[in-house]
Protein backbone atom coordinates (compact mmCIF):
# COMPACT_ATOMS: atom_id res chain seq x y z
CA UNK A 1 0.00 0.00 0.00
CA UNK A 2 1.06 3.34 -0.93
CA UNK A 3 2.72 4.88 2.21
CA UNK A 4 1.37 8.78 2.95
CA UNK A 5 4.29 9.52 5.26
CA UNK A 6 7.38 8.78 3.03
CA UNK A 7 9.29 8.04 5.90
CA UNK A 8 12.16 6.45 4.32
CA UNK A 9 13.32 9.16 2.81
CA UNK A 10 13.83 11.13 6.12
CA UNK A 11 14.62 10.20 9.65
CA UNK A 12 15.13 12.84 11.84
CA UNK A 13 14.23 11.35 15.29
CA UNK A 14 14.70 14.74 16.94
CA UNK A 15 11.15 15.72 15.27
CA UNK A 16 7.72 14.87 16.58
CA UNK A 17 4.30 16.51 16.15
CA UNK A 18 1.77 17.89 17.92
CA UNK A 19 -2.12 17.42 16.85
CA UNK A 20 -4.74 19.50 17.80
CA UNK A 21 -7.83 17.90 16.64
CA UNK A 22 -10.47 20.81 17.34
CA UNK A 23 -13.90 21.09 16.01
CA UNK A 24 -13.51 23.69 13.42
CA UNK A 25 -10.17 22.91 12.48
CA UNK A 26 -7.14 19.70 12.89
CA UNK A 27 -3.65 21.72 13.52
CA UNK A 28 -0.10 20.01 12.87
CA UNK A 29 2.90 21.37 14.16
CA UNK A 30 6.34 20.05 13.54
CA UNK A 31 8.21 20.95 16.23
CA UNK A 32 12.03 20.09 16.72
CA UNK A 33 13.41 19.26 20.07
CA UNK A 34 16.16 21.08 21.34
CA UNK A 35 17.41 20.64 24.73
CA UNK A 36 14.13 22.84 26.48
CA UNK A 37 13.29 24.39 23.75
CA UNK A 38 10.92 22.77 21.11
CA UNK A 39 11.59 24.69 17.97
CA UNK A 40 8.61 24.54 15.09
CA UNK A 41 9.90 23.66 12.07
CA UNK A 42 6.57 22.93 9.89
CA UNK A 43 2.66 24.35 10.39
CA UNK A 44 -0.21 22.69 8.67
CA UNK A 45 -4.24 23.58 9.22
CA UNK A 46 -7.16 21.89 8.11
CA UNK A 47 -11.02 23.10 8.33
CA UNK A 48 -13.20 20.25 9.82
CA UNK A 49 -16.52 19.37 8.37
CA UNK A 50 -19.66 20.35 10.52
CA UNK A 51 -20.32 16.39 10.55
CA UNK A 52 -16.90 15.56 11.44
CA UNK A 53 -16.82 17.07 15.15
CA UNK A 54 -19.22 17.69 17.62
CA UNK A 55 -18.25 19.60 20.89
CA UNK A 56 -14.82 18.25 20.64
CA UNK A 57 -15.96 14.70 19.69
CA UNK A 58 -15.12 13.04 17.10
CA UNK A 59 -17.86 12.10 15.24
CA UNK A 60 -16.79 10.91 11.87
CA UNK A 61 -13.31 8.91 11.89
CA UNK A 62 -12.85 8.44 8.72
CA UNK A 63 -13.12 12.01 7.84
CA UNK A 64 -11.06 13.42 10.92
CA UNK A 65 -8.35 10.88 10.05
CA UNK A 66 -8.52 12.62 6.33
CA UNK A 67 -8.12 15.75 7.56
CA UNK A 68 -5.68 14.93 9.76
CA UNK A 69 -3.78 13.46 6.70
CA UNK A 70 -3.89 17.14 5.34
CA UNK A 71 -3.13 19.02 8.26
CA UNK A 72 -0.11 16.66 9.00
CA UNK A 73 1.08 16.65 5.47
CA UNK A 74 0.90 20.14 4.96
CA UNK A 75 3.31 20.89 8.11
CA UNK A 76 5.90 17.65 6.94
CA UNK A 77 6.57 19.84 3.48
CA UNK A 78 7.43 22.69 5.13
CA UNK A 79 9.55 21.04 7.83
CA UNK A 80 10.84 18.78 5.33
CA UNK A 81 10.57 16.24 7.77
CA UNK A 82 8.54 12.99 8.47
CA UNK A 83 8.11 12.55 12.08
CA UNK A 84 6.83 9.17 13.79
CA UNK A 85 5.99 10.56 17.24
CA UNK A 86 2.78 12.29 18.21
CA UNK A 87 0.92 14.16 21.23
CA UNK A 88 -2.19 14.32 20.68
CA UNK A 89 -4.95 16.92 22.65
CA UNK A 90 -8.16 15.97 23.48
CA UNK A 91 -11.29 18.38 24.64
CA UNK A 92 -14.78 17.71 25.01
CA UNK A 93 -17.37 18.34 27.80
CA UNK A 94 -16.77 14.94 29.24
CA UNK A 95 -13.47 15.14 29.40
CA UNK A 96 -12.57 15.81 33.02
CA UNK A 97 -9.47 16.79 35.18
CA UNK A 98 -8.97 17.08 38.95
CA UNK A 99 -6.19 17.37 41.39
CA UNK A 100 -6.23 15.31 43.95
CA UNK A 101 -3.65 16.27 46.69
CA UNK A 102 -2.74 13.64 49.33
CA UNK A 103 -0.16 13.72 52.60
CA UNK A 104 2.08 11.34 53.22
CA UNK A 105 3.26 10.84 56.73
CA UNK A 106 6.73 9.19 57.36
CA UNK A 107 7.67 6.74 60.17
CA UNK A 108 11.46 8.15 59.98
CA UNK A 109 11.51 12.27 59.15
CA UNK A 110 14.97 12.45 60.33
CA UNK A 111 15.99 9.47 57.28
CA UNK A 112 16.86 11.00 54.03
CA UNK A 113 13.81 10.17 51.04
CA UNK A 114 15.52 7.77 48.69
CA UNK A 115 14.37 6.29 45.53
CA UNK A 116 12.47 3.18 46.80
CA UNK A 117 10.41 5.47 49.55
CA UNK A 118 10.04 8.10 46.61
CA UNK A 119 8.26 5.42 44.37
CA UNK A 120 6.63 3.89 47.52
CA UNK A 121 5.08 6.89 48.25
CA UNK A 122 4.01 7.99 44.50
CA UNK A 123 2.57 4.74 44.53
CA UNK A 124 0.12 5.22 47.51
CA UNK A 125 -0.67 8.67 46.40
CA UNK A 126 -1.56 8.04 42.84
CA UNK A 127 -3.62 4.67 43.99
CA UNK A 128 -5.75 6.85 46.63
CA UNK A 129 -6.30 9.90 43.79
CA UNK A 130 -6.79 7.73 40.82
CA UNK A 131 -10.05 5.88 42.74
CA UNK A 132 -11.34 8.97 43.90
CA UNK A 133 -11.04 10.54 40.81
CA UNK A 134 -12.37 7.84 38.92
CA UNK A 135 -15.34 7.47 40.95
CA UNK A 136 -16.18 11.52 41.16
CA UNK A 137 -15.48 11.85 36.60
CA UNK A 138 -17.96 8.31 36.22
CA UNK A 139 -20.68 10.17 38.69
CA UNK A 140 -20.27 13.59 36.96
CA UNK A 141 -20.62 12.23 33.56
CA UNK A 142 -22.92 9.33 34.43
CA UNK A 143 -20.81 6.84 32.72
CA UNK A 144 -19.46 3.58 34.53
CA UNK A 145 -16.04 3.48 36.02
CA UNK A 146 -15.12 1.15 33.80
CA UNK A 147 -15.93 3.12 31.02
CA UNK A 148 -14.05 6.25 31.92
CA UNK A 149 -10.19 6.16 30.67
CA UNK A 150 -7.10 8.19 32.57
CA UNK A 151 -5.98 10.73 29.68
CA UNK A 152 -2.94 11.85 31.69
CA UNK A 153 -1.93 11.91 34.89
CA UNK A 154 1.26 14.68 35.87
CA UNK A 155 2.58 15.44 39.22
CA UNK A 156 1.70 18.87 39.72
CA UNK A 157 3.07 19.80 42.91
CA UNK A 158 5.46 18.06 45.68
CA UNK A 159 5.86 20.00 49.46
CA UNK A 160 7.76 18.23 52.11
CA UNK A 161 6.80 19.84 55.64
CA UNK A 162 5.19 22.57 53.57
CA UNK A 163 8.13 23.16 51.54
CA UNK A 164 7.80 23.16 48.48
CA UNK A 165 10.61 20.95 45.99
CA UNK A 166 11.49 19.40 42.72
CA UNK A 167 12.75 16.41 43.24
CA UNK A 168 12.00 14.95 46.77
CA UNK A 169 15.11 12.44 46.74
CA UNK A 170 17.96 14.00 49.79
CA UNK A 171 15.55 15.55 51.61
CA UNK A 172 14.39 15.07 55.36
CA UNK A 173 10.79 15.47 56.75
CA UNK A 174 7.87 14.01 58.26
CA UNK A 175 5.31 14.75 55.48
CA UNK A 176 5.24 14.87 52.06
CA UNK A 177 2.46 16.21 49.99
CA UNK A 178 1.85 15.07 46.36
CA UNK A 179 -0.64 16.88 43.89
CA UNK A 180 -1.69 14.54 41.52
CA UNK A 181 -3.42 16.06 38.03
CA UNK A 182 -5.58 13.19 37.19
CA UNK A 183 -7.63 13.86 33.32
CA UNK A 184 -10.02 11.28 32.74
CA UNK A 185 -12.59 10.94 29.36
CA UNK A 186 -15.11 8.39 28.11
CA UNK A 187 -13.57 5.32 26.78
CA UNK A 188 -15.31 5.75 23.50
CA UNK A 189 -13.50 8.77 23.09
CA UNK A 190 -10.13 8.27 24.35
CA UNK A 191 -10.21 5.46 21.90
CA UNK A 192 -11.43 7.25 18.16
CA UNK A 193 -8.25 9.52 19.38
CA UNK A 194 -5.99 6.05 19.47
CA UNK A 195 -7.38 4.75 16.33
CA UNK A 196 -6.68 8.10 14.46
CA UNK A 197 -2.94 7.45 15.19
CA UNK A 198 -3.14 4.12 14.18
CA UNK A 199 -4.43 5.01 10.70
CA UNK A 200 -1.85 7.60 10.38
CA UNK A 201 1.15 5.05 11.11
CA UNK A 202 1.89 7.04 14.09
CA UNK A 203 3.84 6.62 17.12
CA UNK A 204 1.34 8.19 20.11
CA UNK A 205 3.84 9.12 22.68
CA UNK A 206 0.56 10.57 25.12
CA UNK A 207 -2.93 12.08 24.71
CA UNK A 208 -3.48 15.29 26.70
CA UNK A 209 -5.90 17.19 27.91
CA UNK A 210 -5.80 20.62 26.17
CA UNK A 211 -6.61 22.71 28.89
CA UNK A 212 -4.12 21.00 31.16
CA UNK A 213 -1.40 21.50 28.30
CA UNK A 214 -2.48 25.39 27.89
CA UNK A 215 -2.52 25.83 31.87
CA UNK A 216 0.85 24.76 31.53
CA UNK A 217 1.87 26.72 28.41
CA UNK A 218 2.79 30.18 30.64
CA UNK A 219 5.36 28.00 33.03
CA UNK A 220 8.79 29.78 33.61
CA UNK A 221 11.42 29.46 35.94
CA UNK A 222 11.14 32.77 36.54
CA UNK A 223 7.20 32.65 37.59
CA UNK A 224 6.88 29.45 39.97
CA UNK A 225 3.88 30.35 42.07
CA UNK A 226 2.07 31.44 39.14
CA UNK A 227 -1.78 32.26 39.49
CA UNK A 228 -4.50 32.33 37.06
CA UNK A 229 -7.38 31.30 35.02
CA UNK A 230 -6.45 29.85 31.29
CA UNK A 231 -10.07 29.88 29.13
CA UNK A 232 -9.29 28.33 25.70
CA UNK A 233 -12.46 28.93 23.15
CA UNK A 234 -12.94 26.38 20.90
CA UNK A 235 -15.14 25.73 18.00
CA UNK A 236 -16.90 23.44 20.01
CA UNK A 237 -16.04 23.94 23.78
CA UNK A 238 -14.49 26.37 26.25
CA UNK A 239 -11.98 24.71 28.27
CA UNK A 240 -11.24 26.43 31.68
CA UNK A 241 -7.69 25.66 33.70
CA UNK A 242 -7.21 27.19 37.08
CA UNK A 243 -3.90 27.76 38.37
CA UNK A 244 -2.88 28.42 41.92
CA UNK A 245 0.84 28.60 43.09
CA UNK A 246 2.07 27.69 40.26
CA UNK A 247 -0.28 24.21 40.69
CA UNK A 248 -3.06 23.47 38.27
CA UNK A 249 -6.23 22.99 40.84
CA UNK A 250 -8.25 20.77 37.90
CA UNK A 251 -9.62 21.63 34.68
CA UNK A 252 -13.25 21.78 33.24
CA UNK A 253 -15.12 22.42 30.31
CA UNK A 254 -18.78 23.21 28.68
CA UNK A 255 -20.32 23.05 25.06
CA UNK A 256 -20.36 26.57 23.95
CA UNK A 257 -17.91 27.68 21.56
CA UNK A 258 -17.28 29.83 18.50
CA UNK A 259 -19.49 27.53 16.14
CA UNK A 260 -22.24 28.50 18.68
CA UNK A 261 -22.29 32.24 17.82
CA UNK A 262 -21.92 31.37 14.09
CA UNK A 263 -24.98 29.97 14.06
CA UNK A 264 -26.82 32.20 16.00
CA UNK A 265 -25.54 35.32 13.32
CA UNK A 266 -26.38 32.17 10.63
CA UNK A 267 -29.73 32.04 11.90
CA UNK A 268 -29.99 35.55 12.51
CA UNK A 269 -29.31 36.64 9.43
CA UNK A 270 -31.12 33.69 6.99
CA UNK A 271 -27.74 32.97 5.35
CA UNK A 272 -25.47 29.83 5.48
CA UNK A 273 -23.16 28.36 8.31
CA UNK A 274 -19.98 29.04 6.21
CA UNK A 275 -21.02 32.13 5.02
CA UNK A 276 -22.06 33.05 8.81
CA UNK A 277 -18.13 32.40 9.77
CA UNK A 278 -16.73 33.98 7.13
CA UNK A 279 -18.93 37.69 8.28
CA UNK A 280 -18.53 36.73 12.15
CA UNK A 281 -14.23 36.54 11.23
CA UNK A 282 -14.76 39.78 9.29
CA UNK A 283 -16.63 41.07 12.06
CA UNK A 284 -14.07 40.21 14.70
CA UNK A 285 -11.10 41.82 12.41
CA UNK A 286 -13.47 45.45 12.60
CA UNK A 287 -13.89 45.21 8.89
CA UNK A 288 -17.70 45.55 8.78
CA UNK A 289 -19.42 48.83 7.67
CA UNK A 290 -21.29 50.59 10.56
CA UNK A 291 -24.82 49.44 9.69
CA UNK A 292 -24.15 45.57 9.51
CA UNK A 293 -21.57 45.65 12.59
CA UNK A 294 -24.52 46.73 14.18
CA UNK A 295 -26.31 43.77 13.47
CA UNK A 296 -23.65 41.27 14.20
CA UNK A 297 -22.79 42.65 17.30
CA UNK A 298 -26.47 42.15 18.73
CA UNK A 299 -26.57 38.85 17.53
CA UNK A 300 -23.10 38.36 19.20
CA UNK A 301 -23.84 40.00 22.39
CA UNK A 302 -27.17 37.55 23.06
CA UNK A 303 -24.69 34.63 22.75
CA UNK A 304 -22.12 36.26 24.84
CA UNK A 305 -24.66 36.51 27.86
CA UNK A 306 -25.05 32.58 27.36
CA UNK A 307 -21.45 31.68 27.17
CA UNK A 308 -20.65 33.82 30.27
CA UNK A 309 -23.45 32.50 32.21
CA UNK A 310 -21.89 28.66 31.65
CA UNK A 311 -18.09 30.44 32.32
CA UNK A 312 -19.62 31.64 35.70
CA UNK A 313 -21.20 28.21 36.25
CA UNK A 314 -17.95 26.13 35.73
CA UNK A 315 -15.90 28.49 37.45
CA UNK A 316 -18.30 28.29 40.61
CA UNK A 317 -17.76 24.54 40.45
CA UNK A 318 -14.18 24.20 41.24
CA UNK A 319 -15.01 23.49 44.64
CA UNK A 320 -11.28 23.05 45.78
CA UNK A 321 -10.50 27.00 45.19
CA UNK A 322 -12.14 29.52 47.68
CA UNK A 323 -10.79 32.32 45.92
CA UNK A 324 -10.25 32.27 42.08
CA UNK A 325 -6.72 34.58 40.89
CA UNK A 326 -7.65 37.43 39.22
CA UNK A 327 -5.23 37.12 36.35
CA UNK A 328 -7.53 35.50 33.46
CA UNK A 329 -5.94 34.43 30.20
CA UNK A 330 -7.93 33.62 27.01
CA UNK A 331 -6.83 31.73 23.65
CA UNK A 332 -8.34 29.82 20.87
CA UNK A 333 -10.31 31.28 18.16
CA UNK A 334 -13.31 32.31 19.39
CA UNK A 335 -11.24 34.61 22.42
CA UNK A 336 -11.38 37.09 18.91
CA UNK A 337 -14.85 38.46 19.55
CA UNK A 338 -14.86 41.62 20.96
CA UNK A 339 -18.18 40.51 23.01
CA UNK A 340 -15.92 37.87 24.98
CA UNK A 341 -13.41 40.06 26.34
CA UNK A 342 -16.19 42.65 27.17
CA UNK A 343 -18.46 40.02 28.85
CA UNK A 344 -15.71 39.36 31.35
CA UNK A 345 -14.78 42.84 32.44
CA UNK A 346 -18.32 43.57 33.72
CA UNK A 347 -18.94 43.89 37.44
CA UNK A 348 -22.30 41.75 37.67
CA UNK A 349 -20.54 38.39 37.02
CA UNK A 350 -17.58 38.94 38.94
CA UNK A 351 -19.74 39.69 41.95
CA UNK A 352 -21.00 35.93 41.90
CA UNK A 353 -17.60 34.47 42.35
CA UNK A 354 -14.70 35.73 44.90
CA UNK A 355 -11.58 36.70 43.10
CA UNK A 356 -8.47 37.83 45.02
CA UNK A 357 -8.72 41.37 43.24
CA UNK A 358 -10.93 42.98 40.21
CA UNK A 359 -9.87 40.28 37.40
CA UNK A 360 -7.83 41.19 34.21
CA UNK A 361 -8.07 40.08 30.89
CA UNK A 362 -5.70 39.41 28.46
CA UNK A 363 -4.98 37.23 25.41
CA UNK A 364 -2.18 34.83 24.96
CA UNK A 365 0.37 35.84 22.13
CA UNK A 366 2.51 32.87 21.14
CA UNK A 367 5.59 34.45 21.71
CA UNK A 368 5.00 33.98 25.63
CA UNK A 369 5.04 30.71 25.25
CA UNK A 370 8.87 30.47 26.40
CA UNK A 371 9.69 26.65 26.03
CA UNK A 372 8.31 26.62 22.41
CA UNK A 373 9.58 29.03 19.46
CA UNK A 374 8.42 29.47 15.68
CA UNK A 375 10.48 29.23 12.85
CA UNK A 376 8.41 29.57 10.63
CA UNK A 377 6.71 32.83 11.49
CA UNK A 378 3.00 32.06 10.68
CA UNK A 379 1.54 31.28 14.37
CA UNK A 380 0.35 34.71 15.00
CA UNK A 381 -2.73 34.98 17.22
CA UNK A 382 -4.08 33.44 20.38
CA UNK A 383 -6.06 30.59 17.97
CA UNK A 384 -2.37 29.22 17.47
CA UNK A 385 -1.44 29.13 21.66
CA UNK A 386 -3.30 25.15 21.87
CA UNK A 387 -1.62 23.42 19.41
CA UNK A 388 2.11 25.24 21.01
CA UNK A 389 0.94 24.57 24.50
CA UNK A 390 0.81 20.74 23.39
CA UNK A 391 4.44 20.79 21.86
CA UNK A 392 5.38 22.24 24.86
CA UNK A 393 4.01 19.25 26.54
CA UNK A 394 5.59 17.17 23.78
CA UNK A 395 8.91 18.64 24.51
CA UNK A 396 8.94 17.27 28.36
CA UNK A 397 8.00 13.66 26.41
CA UNK A 398 10.70 13.85 23.81
CA UNK A 399 13.37 14.94 26.29
CA UNK A 400 14.36 13.82 29.34
CA UNK A 401 11.41 12.99 32.02
CA UNK A 402 11.94 14.27 35.14
CA UNK A 403 12.57 11.52 37.29
CA UNK A 404 9.22 11.54 39.61
CA UNK A 405 7.45 11.88 36.29
CA UNK A 406 9.38 8.95 34.81
CA UNK A 407 7.89 6.89 38.29
CA UNK A 408 4.51 8.18 38.06
CA UNK A 409 4.53 7.31 34.61
CA UNK A 410 5.26 3.30 35.63
CA UNK A 411 3.15 3.43 38.40
CA UNK A 412 0.32 4.36 35.37
CA UNK A 413 1.41 1.37 33.66
CA UNK A 414 1.17 -1.07 36.37
CA UNK A 415 -2.29 0.21 37.50
CA UNK A 416 -2.98 -0.57 33.74
CA UNK A 417 -2.04 -4.27 33.96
Amino acid sequence: MFSFFKREKINRPELFLALDIGTEFVKALVCESQGNLAIVRGVGKQRQKLGDMQSGTVMDIGGVIENSRKAIDAANQEADGYPTDVIIGIAGELVKGVTHRTTYVRKEPHVKIDLTELKNIIHKVQWKSFEETRGQIAYETGYNEIDVKLVNAAIVDVRIDGYRVSNPIGFQGKEVQISIFNAFAPLVHYGALQTIAAELELNLMAITAEPYAVGRCLETEDDPQMNAIFIDIGGGTTDIAVVRNGSLEGTKMFTIGGRTFTKRLAGTLNISFQEAEEIKLAYSAGQLEKQSERIVREAMEADAEVWLAGTTLTLSEFHNVDILPSKIYLCGGGCHLPEIKAALETKSWQSELIFAKQPTIAAISPKQISHVKDATKRLIGPQDVTPMALANIGLELSGERHMISTILQKVIRLMQI
